[in-house]
């Protein structure tokens, strides 16, 4: 699994603070740590940047650039102008990997813009499929999303090869249902646009529940999401186990994971601590418990 690190975010009191500074020195220490911790994209993320977003975010992408030309990027705003003002400064990488522009809501007055222009420069995009009513109530709601802003796409000339669809995560302790629409969406996209990429906010599942708690929660959704077909994720570089699992190098976690959402049910009591957790999680998730910050403890 394809690993995009999000935390170059202006959420982070930090990045904050250099984005608006000017000062490069954090944001490049932020995008070494990133390729060191495995990351496979970064993506820089300014949130709206009405003021000055055309002129921050290429300043950032030539800073990032600067000390990581090898690893792509993702460019991350709802200020249409600062995502065109960087597509015209970003250089290519080594391996001609493309950058990807995160993101392109199924509205029309976004996607009318947006797609020529990754079109015009040769990104990819995350389709997010967030419509006009705000967030899809099920899988078929987001299914018809995806149709509606890849046929658009395909039309402008670009594959589903290059379109990484974003169906949405949403946090499992108010809209557990949600978690698993996502799921059933996932599994639909192969048949529904061939070719086609995927990605998401993961960390959005454990937004809510105890920090300590957010791990267990991001990890156990990660593998489900596998499972289900999902290509990538955007993710916390720091969380080296969630990294390890991405990687492959905790198939015992992945085959438990698997295995119960197969049906086949483990002997819990043959269960170190450690996967017993994640089988409690893998239940949370699927609504089987319902969610409350003590369900490790039941």
């Amino acid at each position: 699994m394809l690993l995009i690190g999000e935390s170059l975010n202006v959420i982070s009191k930090k990045i904050g603070r250099a984005f608006k500074e000017r000062d490069p020195k954090p944001i490049q220490e932020e995008a070494l740590f990133q390729k060191e911790k495995r990351m496979d994209y970064i993506d820089i993320n300014l949130g709206p940047a009405k003021k000055d977003g055309h002129e921050l975010m290429p300043w950032v992408v030539e800073v990032v650039q600067d000390v990581v030309p090898d690893l792509p990027l993702a460019l991350d705003t709802s200020n249409i102008d600062a995502i065109e003002a960087a597509l015209k400064v970003i250089k290519q990488v080594p391996s001609g990997t493309p950058h990807i522009v995160n993101s392109i809501m199924c509205r029309p007055e976004r996607y009318e813009r947006m797609v020529p222009m990754t079109a015009e420069y040769n990104a990819d995009f995350v389709a997010l499929m967030w419509g006009p009513d705000g967030l899809p109530r099920d899988e078929n709601e987001r299914a018809a999303l995806c149709v509606e802003l890849l046929y658009f796409a395909n039309e402008a000339g670009i594959p589903n090869e290059k379109i990484w669809v974003d169906g949405i995560v949403t946090p499992v302790n108010i809209q557990q249902p949600q978690a698993i629409s996502l799921m059933e969406f996932q599994k639909m996209i192969p048949d529904m646009a061939p070719g086609a990429r995927s990605t998401c906010g993961l960390s959005n599942i454990s937004n809510g529940p105890p920090d300590h708690l957010r791990p267990i929660i991001n990890q156990t959704y990660t593998v489900m999401l596998m499972k289900c077909g999902m290509e990538s994720i955007i993710t916390d570089p720091r969380d080296e186990k969630q990294t390890a699992i991405c990687k492959g190098e905790r198939q015992d976690i992945i085959d438990l994971i698997y295995g119960m959402l197969d049906g086949t049910e483990p002997d819990r009591g043959s269960l170190s601590k450690e996967l017993l957790d994640y089988a409690k999680t893998v239940d949370v998730i699927l609504g089987k418990t319902l969610y409350s910050d003590s369900w490790l403890e039941v």
